[in-house]
Parts: C-alpha cells; sequence; structure tokens
C-alpha cells in the first residue's frame, strides 16, 4: 500500500517542554521513527513531510490551506493511507479522509496495526484485541453511513429500536468483556508461573529498553536463543524466558519483553500491564539503550516514564531491593573518542555497562556484573549433615551455590555454601525437620 508519512509539530508544546526543562525530538527523528513505524508493516512509504502548527484545528488537526496543499500532493503521489504521527479525534480523521479521499491511520492506529501483525502467542493475540476494540469503540461515529440507519422495534407498539451504531458499540464491548474474562485467565495462570519461578532459587533477569534498541540480539547473544531480531520497530512483541548460566555457576531465568516507544498508547500499556509486569517480579532489570542513537537520553526518559507507570521507579526500585542496570548498547557504532566514551562511564558508574550485542564486546563484563549483583544477597554459610541425609544434601548441589564439600570420615558432610534468603526459604519447607540446623548455621554465619 503507498502510503504518505505525515508530522504535526506543534510548536506550543515544543516550547512549553523546553520551558520545563525537557529536551525534545528533532523533527527529523520524530519523521525517521514514523516512517520506520510504517515500514514494520511493510507500508509503501512514497513521501513524508514535517508541518508545523501554531495551535491544531478541531475539525482537521491542520489548516484549510495545508489540507488543501496536501491533497493535490496526495494525488499526484496515489496515496492510499496517510499516517498521522500524533492523536487524531475520530472527527479529525474522518474529515481528513474526506478531503483526501484516502485512508487516514494515527500513531496509536499505526501501532495496534503493528501490534496486530506481530503478536504470536495466545496472550498476545488477546492484548491486541483488546487493545483494538477499546480504541475502536470511540471511533465507531467515523464509520459508515450504515451505522446510522436504525433497527426496528419488538412488537406493533415498537418504537425505532436501537441505531446501528448502538448494536455494534454493544457487540464491541460484549466482545471487550469477553477478552477480559479470558486474559483474567491467563493472568492467574502467569501468577502461578511466577509463583512457580519464585520458588525456584533462579533470580529473574528482565530486559527492558526503547524499540529497535537491540533486547533481542543481545538476549540472542547472551542465552543462543534464536530469538527473532532484525533491524525493525517492535520487531519481537511476545515475551520470552531463557535460562542462562553465570560465569560462577549460577543459573538465572533471562526475560525479553516488548520494546517500548515515546507517546505508547494507554490501550496498548492497559492491555499488555499482565506481561510488562514480569519486570516487577526482576531482581535486576537491564535497561538496554542504543548508545549510539543522537537521542538516547530522550529514549531513556521515554522508558523511564512507562516502567514509572508499572509501578518501577528508582525509590521503588531500592525499596524491593531491584537493581536497574544501564546497558549502553551498539557501542560497536561508536568510533573513536564517542567508543571511549561509553566505555569510560561504564568504567566508572558501578550500574552502567557498555555492550555490543552485535559483536559480543562487553557481554562477559554484563554478565559479571549481574554475577556481582546477585552475590550480593548471598551469605557464606558453614553447614554440617550426615551423610544419610543424601536427599538433602543433593538437593542443596541443584540449588544452592556449594562453593566446597569434604566428606569427614565421621560420616559428616561439611558444607560451604552461598545461601540466598529466596533459597534458605525454600529449604526449610522442603526439609522441616533439617530447617532448625540451617537457621542455626546461618545465624552462626551472621555473627
Amino acid at each position: 500500500m503507498r502510503a504518505f508519512v505525515l508530522v504535526p509539530l506543534l510548536k506550543s508544546a515544543e516550547q512549553q517542554a523546553r520551558r520545563e526543562g525537557f529536551s525534545t525530538r528533532s523533527p527529523e527523528s520524530r519523521l525517521e521513527e514514523a516512517v520506520g513505524l510504517a515500514a514494520a508493516i511493510s507500508l509503501n512509504v512514497v513521501g513524508s513531510a514535517v508541518v508545523p502548527l501554531a495551535k491544531p484545528r478541531p475539525a482537521t488537526l491542520l489548516g484549510e490551506g495545508k489540507v488543501d496543499e496536501l491533497k493535490g500532493q496526495l494525488a499526484e503521489l496515489r496515496v492510499e493511507l496517510v499516517v498521522v504521527d500524533g492523536p487524531l479525534g475520530p472527527g479529525q480523521q474522518r474529515n481528513l479522509e474526506r478531503a483526501w479521499k484516502v485512508k487516514v491511520l494515527d500513531r496509536t492506529g499505526l501501532i495496534l496495526e503493528i501490534f496486530g501483525e506481530r503478536a504470536r502467542t495466545r496472550e498476545g493475540t488477546l492484548q491486541v484485541e483488546l487493545a483494538h476494540l477499546n480504541y475502536q469503540k470511540s471511533r465507531l461515529v467515523r464509520s459508515w453511513t450504515h451505522l446510522e440507519r436504525q433497527r426496528g422495534g419488538f412488537g406493533f407498539l415498537g418504537g425505532p429500536g436501537e441505531t446501528q451504531i448502538e448494536a455494534d458499540r454493544r457487540m464491541i464491548q460484549e466482545r471487550i468483556t469477553k477478552i477480559e474474562r479470558q486474559l483474567e485467565t491467563v493472568k492467574r495462570t502467569r501468577q502461578l508461573h511466577r509463583k512457580t519461578r519464585r520458588d525456584a532459587p533462579y533470580p529473574v533477569v528482565a530486559l527492558v529498553g526503547y524499540t529497535n534498541a537491540g533486547k533481542s540480539t543481545l538476549f540472542n547473544r547472551l542465552t543462543e536463543a534464536g530469538v527473532f531480531a532484525e533491524n525493525l520497530l517492535f520487531a519481537t512483541l511476545d515475551p520470552t524466558m531463557r535460562g542462562l548460566m553465570l560465569p560462577s555457576g549460577r543459573k538465572i531465568i533471562l526475560s525479553d519483553t516488548v520494546g517500548f516507544i515515546s507517546d505508547l498508547p494507554t490501550h496498548l500499556v492497559a492491555a499488555f500491564r499482565a506481561t510488562l509486569e514480569e519486570v516487577l517480579e526482576a531482581e535486576v532489570i537491564l535497561h538496554v539503550r542504543d548508545a549510539a542513537h543522537e537521542e538516547t537520553e530522550i529514549q531513556k526518559r521515554d522508558v523511564e516514564d512507562v516502567l514509572a507507570s508499572l509501578g518501577v521507579t528508582k525509590e521503588s526500585a531500592e525499596e524491593n531491593e531491584q537493581y536497574v542496570v544501564d546497558v549502553l548498547n551498539k557501542i560497536d557504532l561508536l568510533e573513536g573518542e564517542a567508543h571511549d566514551a561509553a566505555v569510560n562511564l561504564s568504567a566508572r558508574e558501578p550500574l552502567t555497562v557498555a555492550v555490543s550485542a552485535l559483536t559480543g564486546e562487553g557481554t562477559q563484563e554484563l554478565l559479571a556484573l549481574i554475577d556481582r549483583l546477585i552475590v550480593d544477597e548471598e551469605r557464606h554459610v558453614h553447614f554440617d549433615l550426615p551423610s544419610n541425609e543424601g536427599e538433602a544434601i543433593a538437593w542443596l548441589h541443584a540449588n544452592a551455590h556449594v562453593r566446597k564439600r569434604e566428606d569427614g570420615e565421621d560420616g559428616i558432610v561439611h558444607l560451604d555454601i552461598g545461601l540466598t534468603p529466596l533459597v534458605a526459604g525454600r529449604f526449610e519447607k522442603r526439609f522441616p525437620d533439617l530447617s532448625r540446623r540451617l537457621g542455626e548455621a546461618a545465624a552462626h554465619a551472621a555473627e
């Protein structure tokens, strides 16, 4: 489909942001991202433009003169779809379609289309459909003329009955209710999976970041998982988890989540909340950033805004003993001083590491950092067990970090273990008769 990408630039919003001390995206960067979004669903972008606006017009967003000017340009280019990189009201969308005689899609609608194409799992499909329906429900006013007709009432004395638009709205609401019930079932299943992972001794490490920052490439580099990764916005949508062995021999679960983007539609944040809440369970959050992007700091702020909407802030992370690590990715695209600056920053800042997911540079340092952060929770405990407690000893070898083992001639097995509160709790549930002995060993180690 031949598409034209339009980026309305509101001067008043830009000036307000600058007064409040926020850096704003350059028009060129916004246009590049919008074209990238269109390319993500294989649209043939035949033209694009940035349109400065003093103030948005209620009827068409753009002024009449600009609408007429673009009409001729769109006809000349034989455009079938105009993508407006911003929010459009239902009336604005309808009026622009009438004026230009083409289909018009705003930013939210475009992102929903991308997500609809990318969803693969049952949960992802339901979440996207829910977001679509909530979006459509408020836009029935712009649908075709059949929505203005009325159905007859029941019986001889019935009135005109409900309008077609009311019937469609009711049908959409019924479908929304059905999907929400299905997602509740999925949510309960996901919570059970989380509980299972909490019972397991493996810490969860979650990858988050702006779309196309290289999360999936890094995920593949660390786990050799073969997850789809392309130079596309929202190349992957459904979350993926894999086990990963750290240099110390500890095992973790690495979770790759959906990419974030500026002005992420609220419908999507709400629909994908259950999926994104995986981040809340993580003991370490790796914020993957495109260090080579000129607006990497602005992208960082956008990601932090979405995390804050989920309840993950710097303060909450400290309270929950979560670590948030800045992963400066794509340093292979940096040259000279820029490359050295990224590497030096990672050397100075304890929770920053510079990597290239493509070449592997810095990934060993990243794994070592994760190792150190997880080790911080461990206590070095000396634990003596009779050799006939073979099941408990085998369990500790499988679930705890056994640093040293000595089998004494007196039938006592001497274990030096790295013990986390999680593993200690599981041991107490599994071996209640031995839990007191382990507690005493841990208390002695604390002294």
